[in-house]
């Protein structure tokens, strides 16, 4: 049955519903709200971290209903912020995640990005990652 009755956002939703299925499988998450708040908070602090033209090659690349979630709140032009560790990239995630997961904000980030890296084409996800310090980098396994 459709929801609502446009393919292209019944596609979205089938898709949406597969990378949160992915987060909760990776993560094992009680529920799909903890997913969707660890995809939200990776996305935001991966595309604040990306010079606005990479960040935009990224939300391109995602479905429709994921990409309306990452450019939430986005102001272009906006300076990338300049986490080199890790961890500073884990307290960006964390900013953003509910109190009760936002205890494992490192664990949260490596998830996500292993999502990202089985959705999204391996080489464009490659390319992004390229404008991330190294640090940050090793945060996909």
């Amino acid at each position: 049955m459709s929801v609502t009755g446009v393919t292209a956002l019944e596609h979205s939703i089938q898709e949406t519903n597969a990378w949160l299925k992915g987060i909760d499988e990776q993560l094992r998450f009680a529920s799909r709200q903890d997913a969707y708040n660890a995809l939200r908070a990776v996305l935001h602090a991966l595309r604040d971290r990306l010079p606005d033209p990479v960040a935009a090659h990224l939300g391109a690349q995602l479905p429709i209903l994921i990409r309306g979630i990452y450019y939430e709140g986005w102001h272009l032009g906006d300076k990338p912020t300049l986490e080199r560790k890790a961890e500073a990239f884990a307290d960006h995630v964390r900013e953003q995640l509910p109190a009760r997961l936002a205890t494992d904000a490192l664990t949260i980030t490596r998830g996500v990005f292993e999502v990202l890296w089985e959705r999204l084409d391996p080489d464009e996800f490659a390319k992004v990652m390229e404008h991330l310090p190294v640090a940050v980098r090793m945060l996909k396994s």
